[in-house]
Parts: C-alpha cells; structure tokens; sequence
C-alpha cells in the first residue's frame, strides 16, 4: 500500500488538474460562443450561394469553364483534410483522420499507390499525421486556426484551382467536421473540384429550414439574369469554392471547441470522482496507520509492565 505521503501527493496533483481542466473548459466554451457566431453567420449565405449555383448548372452549359470539367480518369488527386492545431479535444481529430483514410482507401487507393495523391493538412494534427506516413503534402497551414481569417481559404483555394487546371491532380476533396451541436460533429467529405454535377448537401444543410435540397421543381423555375447567366456564374464560382471551403473552416473551429469544451468538462468530472477514491484511501490508511500505532504504544506498555 502507498504511503500517506504518496497519496497525499496524488490527491494535490489531481486538485491541480482538475483546475487545470476546468479552467480550459471555460476557455473553451468562450472560445465556442465566438465560433458559433461566426459560423451561424457565415452558414445562410454559403447555403445559398451553393443553391444557386445548382441553378445555374442546370440551366447553362458549364464544359466552357474548366472547374467544371469532369475528367474521364482520375490519375491525380488532392485531399484537403482540416483538423485543429491542439489536442485535448477528445477523438476530434482521431474520428476525421479514420474518415481521410476511409475515403482514401475507397476512393483514392489507386492514387495513393501510384504516388499521385496529395495532402493539403490544414491543422498541425492533420499535418503531423500524414507527414509520419510518408504522404505527399501540399503547402504548410500548421497554426492555421490561432488566427483564422476569410483570404486563408482564398490561399488555398487559390493553390487547390491553380492545381487542377494544371493538370496537377483531377480532383479535389475536402475532408472536415460539421458543427451540429456541442456534442455532435459530423465527418464530412465532399468534393470541391470539380464542382460536382448534383448539389451536395450536408447533414446539416437537409436539416436546415427554408433551404431547398430538393432539385425536382428547379426547371419550373425562372430567372432573369442581369448580366448574362453565363457571366454571373463566371463571376460566382471562385466567390463559391471560396466560401464553401471558409464554411469549413469554421465548421472545424466550432466543432474543435465544442469537443474540447465535452472532453474537459468530462476530465474534470473524472478528476473530481478519483479524488473521491484517494481521499478514502488516504482516511482508510491514516486509520490502518493510527490502529497500528495504538497496538504498538498497548504492546510495549504491556511488555514494561511485566518487565
């Protein structure tokens, strides 16, 4: 059995980590109340933006502009997975890594074998994991969420479209969790480029009310564009990849925080309930060692006695 000094020592140390652990779920939960602002925020008009242009596909033809041009193999590809910069999150970022490797293993594994597939980590987890494994990374966004700010996803869309009109890669796909509530993040993965024929929705977009998922009515519909449709979706689609990628990131942050405001308010709980344990430890060896004490004070007494 530990001595009383070893769990005296426990117990301190544990006192101390559950400060520790409740400070930074405050901090956190800070941190969330921000982030959801902004992602509430940012949500309508990326929900929109993408809606419209589902509209517009479907009323022009798109094989003019080379963002939409389906390749018929796909010998290259770009993975763009977002995860946070810290830990402490709980499985935040273990659960999105499974979902790269999954859609990887799905989809890419031909690419991956042949060397042509590229990681765009944004996040030092993502970028530190793939990095080990001896995947092919593409620019460097470590620490991209201690600032995070709308020309960062400007970057990498930038670098992503540059790629792909290249010739570089023939696909792109984004790799994030879905803010949903406190609790709940969605693994989602989606294509960005090339800007897929049917509208993707989210989890959370088919749960959203007043945003039309569905595409059966789209051609009773009818606009008129000032200028030409063909020139407003011009103008529109780098504004959309833009936005859908900045939409991600945020969706990343508030989820982060989200899950380390869970994963902190639980280690506190945790904290609080071994205390409990060393503390009746502690009271059942100081009562083992006070007993000890008093047969040992009886025993020699006893013996002087009939010395």
């Amino acid at each position: 059995m530990a001595s009383l000094r070893d769990i005296r020592g426990r117990i301190g140390s544990v006192k101390n980590t559950q400060q520790i652990t409740r400070a930074m779920k405050m901090v956190a939960a800070a941190k969330l109340r921000k982030a959801q602002e902004r992602i509430f925020a940012a949500r309508p008009y990326a929900f929109k933006i993408r809606e419209m242009i589902g509209h517009l596909r479907q009323r022009l033809d798109v094989t003019s502009n080379p963002l939409f041009e389906a390749r018929d193999e796909i010998e290259g590809a770009l993975m763009i997975v977002v995860t946070s910069d810290r830990g402490l999150a709980g499985a935040f970022n273990a659960n999105l890594l499974k979902v790269a490797e999954a859609t990887i293993a799905e989809r890419f594994q031909a690419q991956r074998d042949a060397g042509t597939l590229r990681i765009l980590a944004v996040g030092r987890k993502a970028h530190e994991y793939f990095g080990k494994r001896g995947f092919d990374l593409v620019g460097d966004y470590q620490g991209a969420f201690n600032d995070l700010r709308f020309p960062l996803a400007g970057e990498i869309v930038d670098l992503a479209v540059e790629g792909f009109v290249a010739g570089e890669w023939d696909v792109v796909e984004v790799v994030y969790n879905e803010f949903k509530n406190t609790i709940t993040q969605n693994r989602v993965a989606e294509q960005l480029l090339p800007v897929p024929a049917e509208t993707f929705f989210t989890p959370v977009m088919e749960e959203t009310e007043g945003l039309d998922t569905s595409t059966d009515q789209a051609d009773e519909v009818e606009y008129i564009f000032e200028p030409s449709a063909q020139a407003l979706l011009d103008r529109l689609i780098p504004e959309y990849l833009q936005y859908q990628l900045w939409r991600a990131l945020l969706e990343s942050n508030a989820s982060e925080q989200g899950a380390r405001m869970v994963a902190m308010d639980a280690a506190t709980t945790n904290a609080g309930e071994l205390l409990k344990d060393l503390k009746l430890t502690y009271n059942r060896a100081r009562q083992a060692a006070i007993t000890t004490e008093i047969i040992e004070i009886s025993s020699g007494a006893e013996a002087m006695t009939q010395g």
